[in-house]
């Protein structure tokens, strides 16, 4: 009995390890995988926001957002967006030739450098950065932005850093589970740690959740990469690999700075309006990320690794097709959510952030906010996908001049509506919304050209069809949502707010999934790939972790 036992555990194990070192085997699969992942974290991130909306006030929220604005610029900068688009085309290039653990080194190291001395400057230089960016906050405001901005610098960003070489190179593997598992432990430390102090310690409490939990999202995927080819070493030496991504990273670096300009401009926008309007703007910004990370961020991560092979093996149809099939595979699923975003915004925002101590006014502003960013959530889901097509061609400058176009164009109209206009917080979701549905038809435009020609006319006729089926199903249930609020659920706490929007949504779901059938949308096959994909997952799971008798 017990050597049966042992071998129960033994294959528990092993099996384990085996879904968290298997590599996936195509776009679609990856896309589960990661997507999967998202939601759960996405979840996590949403009951972090939840409770520090219920531990904190708005003003003390607008000063714990700001503070993560300086760090998060040198993130985004040096580490976010080089290694999820330059770095893996430049790995998966090399990773078979003879100087491959010297070609990718010399990258992470020059990264590294370049990080320690970022943190460094801004550490000092913090002060003055600050009094630019909140013009509109007080100076015991500032000192304690000064303060925690310093913290997050030091103590957070070296290991969030170093956990996303790591998720770079697991991508790169196609190694996907670990990757999107580190940032729900790093979720979950900071809901665990604002919980248990937040009291005695105040916002120090999710900030030092935020450090333990960056370290946590580092560590977790330690074991993992060492399962892969590539083992690094500290290399301060001019190799080809190097200017090659210097080269291909400098007009990304230009592109991700210049939305981290208009970042910084909004928030220095928010802070001249009333108190709170910062944390109202991220949180509906954050909620309208909700599905474009879910599905536009996870087919961009997934296919960058297939799409660079494709291209350097030259099988230009297939990418063609594939391009297509994804585009249509993502507004399939993210047109009906757009319109849902807009009908039931304010019971999502409830639903979301309705803390204690997140005010009616505040909901509604946020509420407002979110639908003006829900207009062009599938624009924004399908840019991902597109600027990655460039980036498999190892084409980065054409993403870079589009985008700091729109960004330029996004940032004068946020200017022009809160300065000139007076409008309030919602308008900076409308310039947002503008921008970044111009930004992807011309990247769609110039892609059209590069690759030789695309099946526009299937987009275009699929792309209505799937758009007519969501709006009329968006018409319909938002008077029956209408009729809900008030005559059937009496929305005067949480409970009564999920039972609404989960009646809300499984009528929209069965509207449009049926508009879809009768106007013969192609891509309603996908909903029975999914479940196929699920119930195979779950055999799978059975098979490999049922008791042996």
């Amino acid at each position: 009995m017990a050597k049966v036992k042992e071998k129960s555990m033994n294959n528990v194990i092993k099996n384990t390890q085996r879904i968290i070192f298997t590599k996936q085997r195509s776009i679609f699969s990856s896309v589960i995988i990661i997507s999967s992942m998202i939601i759960v974290s996405r979840i996590f991130g949403f009951i972090r926001y939840r409770v520090l909306s219920n531990c904190f006030s708005t003003s003390q929220l607008d000063i714990y957002f700001s503070s993560f604005r300086i760090p998060d610029i040198i993130f985004e900068i040096l580490i976010s967006g080089a290694l999820t688009a330059s770095f893996i085309p430049i790995y998966i290039k090399y990773r078979n030739k003879k100087n491959f653990t010297e070609s990718i080194s010399s990258i992470i190291s020059t990264l590294l450098v370049f990080l320690l001395l970022s943190i460094f400057v801004l550490f000092f230089l913090m002060p003055e950065v600050v009094k630019i960016i909140t013009p509109g906050f007080s100076p015991k405001e500032e000192l304690l932005i000064i303060f925690y901005a310093r913290i997050l610098l030091v103590a957070q960003l070296p290991f969030l850093a170093l956990g996303n070489v790591i998720t770079g190179i697991l991508q790169s593997n196609k190694i996907f589970f670990v990757p999107a598992l580190a940032p729900i432990i790093y979720n979950l430390f900071i809901i665990f740690f604002t919980l248990l102090f937040y009291s005695q310690l105040g916002l120090f409490a999710p900030i030092l959740g935020v450090i333990t939990g960056a370290l946590f999202f580092f560590i977790i995927q330690l074991p993992v990469v060492g399962s892969v080819r590539f083992k690094f070493k500290f290399v301060l030496k001019k190799t080809r690999a190097l200017v090659e991504f210097v080269r291909m990273v400098i007009p990304r670096t230009f592109t991700i700075i210049a939305s981290q300009i208009d970042a910084t401009v909004d928030l220095s926008l928010t802070t001249l309006l009333q108190t709170g309007s910062y944390t109202e703007f991220f949180f509906a910004q954050r909620l309208q990320l909700l599905p474009v990370s879910v599905l536009g961020m996870a087919f961009g991560q997934a296919s960058l690794p297939y799409l660079s092979q494709m291209y350097q093996e030259g099988k230009k149809e297939a990418l063609r097709s594939i391009i297509i099939d994804s585009i249509l595979n993502i507004f399939f699923f993210i047109i009906p959510i757009s319109f849902f975003f807009i009908f039931a915004r304010t019971p999502l925002v409830r639903l979301f952030f309705g803390g204690k101590k997140f005010s009616w006014e505040a909901t509604v502003q946020t509420a407002l906010t979110l639908s003006a960013f829900a207009i062009s959530i599938p624009a924004h889901s399908i840019y991902y996908l597109l600027v990655r097509v460039f980036y498999s061609f190892l084409d980065s400058k054409t993403p870079f001049y589009i985008s700091a176009t729109f960004t330029f164009i996004n940032t004068i109209l946020s200017i022009i509506f809160i300065l000139f206009l007076h409008f309030s917080i919602w308008s900076l979701g409308i310039s947002f919304s503008i921008s970044i549905i111009l930004n992807t038809t011309v990247l769609l435009f110039y892609l059209y050209k590069k690759i030789g020609g695309l099946d526009i006319k299937k987009l275009v006729v699929e792309t209505i069809k799937i758009s007519s089926a969501a709006f009329l199903s968006s018409v319909i249930n938002y008077f029956f949502l209408r009729f809900l609020d008030g005559w059937v659920f009496v929305l005067k706490g949480t409970i009564s707010v999920i039972y609404l929007l989960t009646t809300i949504s499984i009528s929209f779901l069965f509207l449009y999934i049926l508009l879809s059938y009768l106007f013969d949308v192609k891509e309603l096959y996908l909903l029975t790939k999914l479940m196929l994909k699920a119930k195979e997952f779950r055999r799978r799971i059975i098979e490999l972790y049922l008791p042996v008798e």
